[in-house]
């Protein structure tokens, strides 16, 4: 069973839908612990307190706003539990908008939400509306002590959300607010766009798989014995493109090519009963 995350209502108007939120994703990856390389036992880090020089236990820890580099003032879970907003229990939507219309750069972490059983009627009202609308909606909610903005949107069966940056969160970064623009012909265009449409088709994510992540595991199970070492893998060399149109025209020769030399290097498949990925 997964974990419910936040535990509350989404107020509509004078609409209130009793939801759970569950992580809609999650990164995965293969973990390494740091080992003692001359005996290989996994070392373990502790937390010292310099000025008492010893080692601290967990339940001694609080935390602390840095008023200079040797002073602090303490907060208690319990003062920051009182300062919660209402939107730690009522997720209120104050606006909807066209999905288009929020920038991709503003999305943080995904979350599903799963109506409980006196909100279903009112969530699949919602739901549809929104689908038929092809709309999303702006709420706030309190999560991991922190008032945040939200997209909600349809997805599927129901409705997830997005957690959101603030602005003043989306880091300014001169060399790309600088570049210089530079002036491209209308052939090169034309012939950009013909290869970009070359290369255009349906999103289907299950087509795409972590190459890496599979030869780091073949790896793990040569050094077990279980399978051959991956072989290396050879690194292309590229160069700046002079001369656009030619690079083009011989990339839009080259696409099926390329796309079979791919699968040619995709790496094997794991028999059933092989080392799987934990599941979170």
């Amino acid at each position: 069973m997964a974990s419910t995350v936040w535990k509350g209502y989404i107020s509509f108007g004078l609409i209130s839908v009793p939801i759970r939120l569950f992580v809609a994703a999650r990164e995965q990856h293969i973990s390494f612990n740091q080992v003692h390389q001359v005996c290989g036992t996994r070392i373990k880090q502790q937390i010292y307190c310099p000025h008492c020089e010893r080692v601290v236990e967990r339940s001694e820890i609080a935390k602390g706003y840095p008023v200079d580099k040797e002073n602090f003032v303490l907060v208690s879970n319990e003062e920051l539990k009182a300062l919660e907003a209402q939107s730690s229990e009522t997720m209120e939507i104050v606006q909807f908008v066209n999905l288009p219309d929020v920038d991709p750069l503003y999305y943080q972490t995904s979350y599903f939400s799963v109506a409980e059983d006196p909100g279903r009627r009112a969530y699949s009202l919602i739901h549809k509306g929104m689908q038929q609308l092809k709309l999303g909606a702006i709420a706030k909610i309190t999560l991991h002590q922190r008032e945040q903005i939200v997209m909600i949107r349809p997805f599927e069966k129901g409705l997830v959300l997005h957690t959101l940056y603030y602005p003043e969160e989306i880091r300014a970064v001169a060399e790309y607010d600088n570049q210089p623009e530079v002036e491209v012909q209308k052939a090169e265009v034309e012939l950009a766009e013909q290869f970009m449409k070359q290369l255009t088709g349906e999103f289907h994510p299950e087509k795409f798989k972590d190459e890496y992540e599979g030869r780091v595991e073949q790896l793990i199970e040569s050094k077990q014995g279980q399978a051959e070492a991956p072989s290396k893998q050879p690194k292309r060399k590229l160069a700046p493109v002079i001369d656009l149109m030619e690079a083009l025209r011989k990339s839009m020769g080259q696409g099926s090519a390329a796309d079979e030399e791919d699968e040619s290097k995709k790496p094997p498949q794991r028999a059933a009963g092989q080392r799987k990925r934990r599941e979170g």
